[in-house]
This record gives C-alpha cells, sequence and structure tokens, in this order.
C-alpha cells in the first residue's frame, strides 16, 4: 500500500508519496493519454513495418544509422579507442572509422545502442520538458557530428534534421500540436524497430557476412552463438527496450 502523508510549511502544503521513487507498478490504467500513447506508438510500428522498404522513410532510417554509428563510436571512446570518423551512406548503410578500444563493447553497441536511443527517445516524448531536452540533445548531436562527419551524405542529413527538428520545435511552442513529441517518439519507435527489422534483413533474409553479429560470431568463435544466434538475442534486447519504454512511458503517463 502507498502511504500519503500532508506536510503543511507556512502556506505551502506539500503532497509526499512514500516509496514513490522505488514504485515502478502501474497502478492505474488506462486513461485517455495513455490509450492515445499505445495507440501512436502502435500505428507507428504499423507505418514503419508496411513502408520501410519505400524511400518514403529514407530520412529517418538514415537517422536511425546514424544513431547506430553513433553507439559505435561512443562504445569505442569508452573503451579507451579512438574515433576516426563516421559514415552514413544512402544505401542505408554505414561506417564508423575506429582505431583500438574493446571490439567486444564496440561491435554489439551498434544495434543495442539504438535500441536503447529509442527506449530513451520514446520515455522523453511523453512530457513537454523532457521531449524538448531530447531534441536539444539530439540537434547537439548533429551539430557535433557535422564536423566529425567522413562524408557528405551524413553532412546533410544533419544540417537537414537539424532544420527540421528546429521548425517542428516552433511550430510545437506556436500551436496547440504537440508536434514535437510526436516526431521524438516516431523516431524513438524507428529507432527500436530499427534492430530488429535490420538485423532480421541481415541475418535471416539475406545473410549478409559483414554484418555486426557476423563480424562478432567470427572475432569470438569460442562462444556458443553464430551470427544469427548474437543478431537473435540483440534483436530481442530491441524488443524489451521497445516494450520496457511503452511501460515506462504508461507510468509517466499515470
Amino acid at each position: 500500500m502507498v502511504l500519503r502523508s500532508l506536510m503543511a510549511v507556512g502556506d505551502v502544503s506539500v503532497n509526499v508519496k512514500a516509496g514513490s521513487m522505488a514504485d515502478w507498478k502501474l497502478e492505474n490504467c488506462c486513461d485517455r493519454q495513455q490509450v492515445a500513447f499505445v495507440a501512436v506508438v502502435g500505428v507507428y510500428i504499423f507505418v514503419i513495418l508496411a513502408l520501410w522498404r519505400t524511400p518514403l522513410l529514407t530520412p529517418f532510417k538514415l537517422i536511425t544509422v546514424y544513431l547506430h554509428e553513433l553507439s559505435h563510436a561512443i562504445a569505442t571512446k569508452l573503451s579507451c579507442g579512438k574515433v576516426e570518423g563516421i559514415e552514413v551512406n544512402l544505401n542505408e548503410g554505414g561506417v564508423t572509422h575506429t582505431r583500438g578500444g574493446m571490439m567486444c563493447c564496440i561491435l554489439p553497441a551498434g544495434y543495442m545502442g539504438s535500441a536503447f536511443w529509442g527506449m530513451i527517445l520514446i520515455i522523453m516524448s511523453t512530457n513537454d520538458i523532457t521531449v524538448r531536452v531530447a531534441a536539444g540533445a539530439l540537434i547537439a548531436s548533429l551539430i557535433f557530428t557535422f564536423f566529425w562527419a567522413r562524408n557528405w551524405t551524413l553532412r546533410w542529413l544533419c544540417l537537414a534534421f537539424i532544420i527540421f527538428l528546429a521548425v517542428v520545435w516552433v511550430i510545437q511552442e506556436v500551436s496547440v500540436v504537440k508536434l514535437l513529441r510526436y516526431t521524438i517518439l516516431f523516431i524513438g519507435t524507428m529507432n527500436c524497430l530499427f534492430s530488429v527489422y535490420d538485423i532480421y534483413d541481415d541475418l535471416i533474409s539475406r545473410r549478409v557476412h559483414t554484418s555486426d553479429a557476423e563480424k562478432f560470431s567470427e572475432l569470438y568463435p569460442l562462444c556458443p552463438c553464430n551470427g544469427v544466434g548474437w543478431g537473435v538475442l540483440w534483436g530481442i534486447f530491441s524488443f524489451i527496450c521497445l516494450c520496457a519504454a511503452v511501460y515506462l512511458g504508461l507510468i509517466i503517463l499515470d
């Protein structure tokens, strides 16, 4: 049972919810906001999967590739390696040029990192303040990456999304439409799905031997999983991130 107490300080009354910091249980579901949140995520999943192979999603697929490669770069820096640049190509491929670092951390970081960032973006899209923080952080990373990029495709992508997010931000500020929240939610959902779909496309549908999972299995042959096995594990992690993001979003909206 959740205990509630009321503390009065002068003319100010403060409600204190005992144990609220450790309580991750969804107490109430589902009001209008929560239903709308789940419905929008569901619609996004359907639209993304239905239009995955069409050019309509290409800009958003490229931004997910960017976050995938950025995750490789972050893992490289955290494992004391050097990042010499990032590339994102129009064929929806990407390369992170690194030297040193721990490959056991760098290789899984692409898919797992994009799923993690997707989860964070979904959670932060549930609040007007946190969604601004998420958009600001994404814009800042794009500005930094513009000077770090190794090809002009990534530089043009950075410029385009900086302008796009800034325009969407302004529209939300001057209207009642929460367009920035819907945009960040879409990018977050796509990042979680990107790992699942791309792993399936690379390892099961087409079996691309240059995928991160295949490289990981070649570098660490003593591990029991082959490339497909590692890909499936990373895909499961991505799906868990998506489910966790929706659940935590519902708690925040509670």
